[in-house]
């Protein structure tokens, strides 16, 4: 199950690397735009971490993303992964960030009304 939050850039980490395996993270502080504001530390995994290289601290953003929970010698521990991090107010990026394309639809003129009983138009070579 996927969420998200709205809130401004509190604090960015440095780039976390294992030192055995080719994993890495980033991890961001969210402070929340409500009316008790609180302060929510996200991490961004591997390639993910990525989209942070152009998020500032003070800029606000919209953050999707997981929770996933996890035992480990008998305690609980819970992540939240962040799989998108977008700045507010911003245009879409220049290339398919991933995400789905969105149709151009301003220049499509409206579709005829359907009027069952009328007659097509004749200007069509159509022979049916």
């Amino acid at each position: 199950m996927s969420y998200e939050m709205k809130g401004t850039v509190k604090r960015l980490f440095d780039t976390w690397k294992s030192e055995t395996s080719e994993f890495y993270k980033r991890e961001f502080v969210l402070t929340t735009a409500e009316q008790y504001p609180s302060d929510v530390k996200f991490s961004a995994l591997k390639e993910k971490s990525e989209q942070l290289s152009n998020i500032k601290e003070g800029d606000q953003v919209t953050v999707k993303f997981d929770v996933r929970g996890r035992e480990y010698n008998d305690r609980y521990y819970v992540d939240l992964n962040a799989w998108r991090v977008e700045k507010m107010g911003a245009e879409a990026p220049a290339g398919n960030e991933g995400g789905e394309a969105q149709p151009a639809t301003a220049d499509i003129p409206p579709a005829p009304a359907f009027k069952p009983g009328t007659p097509a138009a004749s200007d069509d070579d159509l022979p049916f």
